[in-house]
């Protein structure tokens, strides 16, 4: 049985992890906290969870959630997850991170935090879209240089980063298989006299609005013909399971730092995608 510790458990994510870990066969929650001041600490996890059977309460402390703990999933904010990843690397405990939105010096900390203990960092926790990012790069080296291409992801209207870290692992993808610097190709939201397309560029779009889950389309574009690759999310729960079987999967593992590729067993057979 592994133990695990949820981190956000009052967020959108950290109430789905409850569930995916309470109904997975393996895993144990043994420690779920939420930022000092957030209202649901001292709370019964079954109610600000909405899950019948759980036990314990929402707690303030991250040493004392991590205390049984062999990993911990944390779907918070960049600096949040920075700060409990070098609490889990002091404790000798595994992580696994979801958070998206990071800063390049946060990187590079949770890189250097890897080193002592292994981590997941994924901006997407799906097994679907971890296969997209697989299947993009294979058709974008097939299809060739005479296709453009276009990026367009939709969120809810409280996602804070744009464009979604998932759609940046697309782009990153796509780009190595052209040898281009995203930094310098990417056309975000094309506005006034933009001028004719270029054949080396690659236009992204975002869309924010209601509740939508995650939905990213990745275009081929040619004379003649359009490829359309599109991986929707109708709830959190793909991301909520995709991150219990990471963790189940990372404590296993020697101090590295992982992607869902690596969990999903595709790493072998991936030749593009950046590390």
């Amino acid at each position: 049985m592994v133990k695990i510790a949820v981190a956000g458990v009052a967020g959108r994510m950290g109430a789905r992890i409850v569930h995916a870990i309470y109904h997975r066969q393996g895993a144990e929650l043994v420690g779920a906290f939420e930022a000092p001041g957030n209202p649901a600490v001292g709370k019964s996890l079954a109610g600000v969870v909405g899950l019948a059977g759980v036990e314990g309460v929402v707690g303030d402390d991250p040493e004392e959630a991590l205390a049984e703990a062999q990993v911990l999933i944390d779907f918070t904010s960049p600096a949040s997850s920075v700060k409990n990843l070098k609490l889990c690397a002091s404790q000798g405990k595994a992580a696994v991170i979801g958070t998206t939105g990071l800063n390049e010096s946060q990187k590079k900390t949770l890189a250097a935090q890897a080193k002592k203990v292994p981590v997941v960092f994924a901006p997407n926790m799906s097994v679907g879209v971890n296969l997209m990012f697989k299947m993009v790069s294979q058709m974008a080296e097939v299809l060739g240089q005479d296709y453009a291409l276009e990026v367009l992801e939709a969120h809810h209207d409280q996602k804070k980063d744009a464009p979604s870290g998932t759609a940046v692992r697309l782009i990153e993808a796509l780009c190595a298989v052209r040898g281009w610097d995203p930094e310098e190709v990417c056309r975000h939201g094309r506005e006034g006299m933009t001028g004719a397309r270029t054949a080396n560029e690659l236009g992204v779009s975002v869309i924010r609005g209601g509740d939508i889950v995650g939905d990213h389309t990745v275009y081929f574009i040619a004379n003649g013909e359009r490829l359309e690759f599109t991986h929707r999310a109708h709830s959190r729960d793909t991301f909520a399971q995709g991150a219990v079987r990471a963790a189940l999967w990372v404590v296993e593992q020697a101090p590295a730092l992982y992607d869902m590729q690596d969990v999903l067993g595709l790493r072998e057979a991936e030749k593009h995608v950046p590390e």
